[in-house]
């Protein structure tokens, strides 16, 4: 199938058929697919990437270009950097059921406002930061599933920052921007990512226990959130490009730009580990949720 100047009848009916509302344009045909915010330009003539660019809505996650002959390495290297997909006769053919199958829907959302985002309110603002625990001992005991001849409750130290954070768009634009909880255990370094927790804070624990205290560092602390935050707030793009007679599709990952991540300051807060010491090893409990781990997946320290 070609790509002649106004795109073939056929084009136009398959098109049609997969829910992509079509649009003569001056530059050629535009067709976009709400649905799963896919858009597709069939080129009407010779012009530049950067013009034919802005032929796509800035909400497409998905944007193709159908040329009707080899744009050329300068023209492919700015589409791969601004996630454009580029077809020519030779590899529309390949990518037609692709392009045709209806992807899974994407929430709509607006677009977040330029510039860089705002601080994030505190986390955890009351003055008590000690977590309460919810497992007693005999909880523990019957949790742990080993013979224990040793329980420990421990105060676990960690600095939990918030942080608020644009996510990059697929297409290369700006995403939603959202604030989550980043907590650094301030012993072993362990990033965790807080998310949906109501931690009930107490002024004191009344079961036995011992408090920790961090040997990490703030700033030490604050750059591993950031390396993690980074690359969990990381989106990958895929890029189709034909060299030779071979559709290549390269995957690349954009992380956030430095405009786009803000961390509020460091809250130092006290989580309870129960430490089940016994013949086959040490299990440890978090005294809240009741999840079990061992020295292999985690280590709060002795």
């Amino acid at each position: 199938m070609s790509a002649p100047d106004r795109a073939s009848p056929l084009l136009r009916r398959v098109l049609m058929a997969a829910g992509y509302h079509l649009e003569d344009r001056p530059l050629g045909l535009r067709a976009i697919r709400r649905a799963d915010r896919r858009a597709i330009f069939v080129v009407a003539s010779a012009g530049s990437l950067e013009e034919l660019a802005s032929e796509f809505p800035e909400e497409c996650v998905r944007r193709t270009l159908v040329c009707a002959e080899e744009p050329g390495e300068a023209a492919r290297a700015f589409a791969a950097e601004h996630g454009l997909e580029v077809l020519v006769p030779e590899t529309l053919s390949s990518a037609l059921g692709e392009m045709l199958l209806l992807g899974p829907p994407v929430e709509s959302i607006e677009p977040a406002a330029p510039g860089p985002v705002s601080t994030p309110p505190l986390a955890f603002p009351n003055q008590e930061r000690t977590i309460r625990p919810r497992l007693l001992r005999e909880d523990a005991e019957r949790i742990a599933g080993v013979d224990g001849f040793r329980y420990t409750l421990r105060l676990v130290p960690y600095y939990v920052f918030s942080y608020r954070v644009r996510t990059p768009a697929p297409h290369g634009g700006a995403g939603p921007v959202t604030d989550h909880l980043a907590a650094v255990n301030a012993i072993s370094g362990r990033v965790e990512f807080w998310e949906n927790r109501e931690p009930e804070f107490v002024a004191e624990v009344a079961e036995p226990h011992q408090r920790l205290e961090p040997s990490l560092s703030e700033a030490s602390a604050q750059r591993a959130a950031e390396e993690e935050t980074r690359h969990r707030h990381t989106v990958s793009v895929d890029h189709s490009e034909q060299h030779g007679g071979a559709l290549i599709i390269e995957r690349r990952k954009v992380p956030p730009g430095p405009d786009d991540l803000h961390f509020g300051p460091p809250v130092l807060v006290h989580c309870p580990y129960w430490y089940v010491e016994s013949a086959e090893g040490r299990v440890i409990l978090d005294a809240v949720t009741g999840t079990k781990s061992t020295d292999r997946d985690i280590d709060f320290g002795t």
